[in-house]
């Protein structure tokens, strides 16, 4: 798999259903829709320490990054404003 603009090589695995080749952190293959089996259960479930459930995510509403520990997001440098 080639990246459309530089056209280097990008990691890739093939799809268990349509054998194209998608991209390695895909969740879904591009081409026929079939979830791509995921090859690291620990990220995922949290089984790297991290608790997924006590992150406070941004209060812009449009942002998707986290409050990290200095009260601002870790995405668009903003301060944490409250439960939106």
């Amino acid at each position: 798999m080639k990246c459309p603009r530089c056209e280097a090589e990008l990691p890739s695995l093939e799809c268990p259903e349509c054998h194209e080749k998608v991209p390695l952190e895909g969740r879904f293959c591009s081409h026929c829709g079939a979830e791509i089996p995921r090859l690291d259960k620990a990220v995922e479930s949290g089984e790297d320490g991290i608790d997924f459930s006590k992150r406070t995510l941004c209060s812009d509403g449009t942002c998707i990054g986290v409050i990290n520990e200095h009260g601002v997001c870790s995405e668009c440098g903003k301060p944490y404003a409250g439960e939106a």
